[in-house]
């Protein structure tokens, strides 16, 4: 192996073997502990700590680095003490994530580290959001994010290059290609004769290099580091070296031939820098052995405190309390009168009106900017608050979501637009997995709107018609609303803004232009998580939301020998159980109506809860009524009879007979 000193001061040099070998000896550790049952759970680096090191000792320490679970040396070169990683490996409540992850999948604000998923890809799209934000906030720094070479084969990764070169960002995507994705090589994950072939296609500079020269990593990563801040581009860099052990300790090394681990153990990155840098008198076997007996030192000094077994005993509150971030009270409408805005306007008006009181908010969606947006509320938002706030995207749903939470680490706001809520199927492992999950896992908000244009009722078909509102109320983290009134749009879509949390905002389709109503000028919002009584009852209460509250008026209307109460939910999560249990005790009869099909619908929540809590206020069952449990057709009159409003006499009927 051939080391080409350059400007590196002996210093330098040895600040670089320290860096190298902390790592290595304290895996060797780890792997004593593991086998004692000490931690429960290894994935070894062991081979490849040149590439972690040697990059994040490029990098500016303030800048941000998404690393993988075979990165320990991107933690320790960035400081973090070795007794606290040992707790987060512990599963103590003392470690970064309160016991709540495992290994490296958790971050640190404070040591500029956004903590990876298992799912490995999507990190990438959050380094484009963390480049973006310092590309806005004309910061000379750049964003480094991690990729093996098994990760190549996600569709993120070809998301996340493509809109980093689109946008011109400073951010370095980083192949580790270790020659297996656990046991499948990497003859069996691509056919290009190398990935960083794949840069060419994206319009971006790549290199490949060794990844087992510490020299060569972290000169290479210096000069692409100041390349990716002068030019404002990408940079992709393939770093080749080999997995020593197996992709976790379980998995042992079986599948790898013999010869190969022969072969990369004579290129292992540790000794051969340590070989060569007796060879040029940078140490002497004294200075070596002293720096390693120093090393041994903190090591056993840092786990001296922490090898107790570990006993946490739950505080139900506490995990329930930090699944969201604290989010300040709403600043509440001083009056519902106002001009008369379509339900479009009201939406277009509460956007409106954040960009000018957030100047850190970015409106990102697909044909958002001169276009207007397939249904044009942002029309004109381009030319009062620029390209770099108001920004058109690829067809890149899933990089996009990312790249929103990405600018979140970097303290902006963000409304995504998913053109069609049915598209979210392309960026739902984000949402799930990243927006939903951060903040309970390492304490970090995601500041994300996503507006999702839904619901039938205008002859679109089984693709630009569904409602999948349920799917994301399963899921703890989030926050879903979904406003029946302009007055309402206009409020909940200010509050999603100011809150720090996740937000799917849904907006009806069938309302832009049906639905008008008075909408105050003022800056107001309306509280999330607060139903909302549309009329008061005495037979029956019909609990409902968005386009079905329209629905339920007209039926009351054309029925009035029934007092019908409706109870607009306004938001699915978190609902406001006070209010539906206040709609179930007015009448005793209580029918659940939404546009979404039948089964797991938001419906079957509702009915179980209330035959859970309040069973002695009922006089009849609970009855849902909603859309067949088939596609979205587009035929007229097969869609009408589809959906939900096509038996809501019956059921009502059903109701009041019982």
């Amino acid at each position: 192996m051939y080391f080409d000193r350059k400007d590196f001061s002996s210093e330098k040099l040895v600040a670089l073997y320290k860096s190298i070998l902390l790592p290595r000896m304290i895996e060797e550790k780890m792997l004593v502990l593991l086998r004692q049952g000490r931690i429960s759970k290894w994935f070894s680096g062991i081979g490849q700590e040149a590439i972690a090191v040697g990059a994040t000792m490029a990098m500016d320490p303030e800048e941000w680095i998404l690393p993988l679970h075979r990165n320990l040396g991107v933690f320790t070169s960035r400081q973090m003490p070795l007794s606290k990683l040992f707790l987060q490996w512990q599963g103590s409540p003392d470690g970064y994530s309160k016991g709540r992850e495992r290994s490296f999948h958790f971050g640190s604000r404070e040591h500029a580290i956004c903590g990876m998923i298992s799912h490995l890809g999507p990190q990438l799209g959050i380094a484009d959001g963390v480049a973006l934000a310092y590309k806005l906030q004309q910061k000379n720094r750049a964003a480094l994010v991690f990729s093996g070479d098994g990760g190549t084969s996600e569709g993120d990764f070809h998301e996340a290059l493509n809109v980093a070169s689109v946008w011109d960002l400073p951010v370095i995507f980083l192949i580790e290609n270790n020659g297996y994705g656990l046991s499948t090589p990497v003859s069996e994950q691509y056919r290009c004769e190398s990935l960083v072939y794949k840069a060419e296609g994206y319009g971006m500079e790549g290199v490949r290099i060794d990844g087992n020269n510490i020299l060569t990593v972290h000169d290479t990563l210096r000069g692409i580091r100041e390349y990716c801040i002068k030019y404002q581009r990408p940079y992709l860099v393939e770093c080749m070296t080999f997995r020593m052990r197996g992709h976790e300790e379980a998995s042992g090394v079986k599948y790898v031939p013999t010869e190969l681990l022969e072969d990369w153990g004579k290129k292992d990155p540790v000794a051969n820098y340590e070989t060569w840098l007796r060879e040029e008198k940078v140490l002497s076997e004294e200075t070596v052995q002293a720096i390693q007996e120093e090393v041994r030192q903190y090591i056993e000094s840092e786990l001296s405190g922490v090898l107790d077994p570990v006993n946490i005993i739950p505080d139900t509150e506490v995990e329930v309390d930090d699944v969201y971030a604290p989010s300040s009270p709403p600043v509440l409408a001083e009056t519902e009168d106002g001009p008369e805005k379509r339900f479009i306007g009201a939406i277009s008006e509460g956007l409106d009106q954040s960009m000018t009181r957030h100047d850190n908010l970015i409106l990102m969606g697909q044909d958002i900017a001169e276009y207007g947006g397939a249904f044009k509320i942002t029309e004109g938002m381009v030319h009062r608050y620029g390209r770099h706030r108001v920004r058109n995207t690829p067809l890149c749903e899933s990089a996009i979501v990312g790249c929103a939470l990405g600018l979140s680490l970097e303290g902006y706001k963000s409304v995504m637009e998913m053109q069609f809520a049915d598209f979210v199927t392309a960026g739902f492992n984000q949402i799930v997995n990243n927006l939903a999950k951060i903040h309970y896992r390492w304490g970090q908000p995601a500041d994300v709107v996503i507006r999702m244009p839904t619901g039938a009722g205008v002859g679109a078909g089984p693709f630009h018609s569904q409602s999948n509102e349920a799917w994301f109320v399963h899921t703890p983290g989030l926050k879903v609303v979904y406003p029946s009134t302009p007055f309402d749009a206009k409020g909940l879509l200010i509050a999603a803004i100011n809150d720090p949390n996740p937000v799917l905002y849904f907006e009806h389709k069938a309302l832009y232009r049906s639905i008008s109503g008075p909408v105050p000028e003022s800056y107001y919002e309306v509280a999330i998580g607060k139903a909302r009584t549309v009329q008061d009852g005495e037979d029956l209460s019909i609990i409902t939301y968005g386009a079905a509250v329209h629905w339920a008026l007209d039926y009351a209307a054309a029925h009035p020998e029934l007092s019908i109460g409706i109870l607009d939910l306004r938001t699915l999560l978190p609902l406001d159980y006070a209010a539906i249990r206040e709609a179930v005790g007015r009448t005793g009869k209580v029918l659940i109506l939404h546009e979404d099909t039948l089964i797991g619908g938001i419906g079957a929540e509702i009915a179980a809860w209330i035959s859970e809590h309040c069973f002695q206020l009922l006089d009849a069952p609970v009855f849902r009524c909603a859309s067949l449990d088939t596609p979205i057709p587009f035929n007229g009159q097969l869609e009408k009879n589809f959906l939900a409003s096509a038996r809501l006499d019956e059921y009502v009927k059903k109701l009041m007979e019982y």
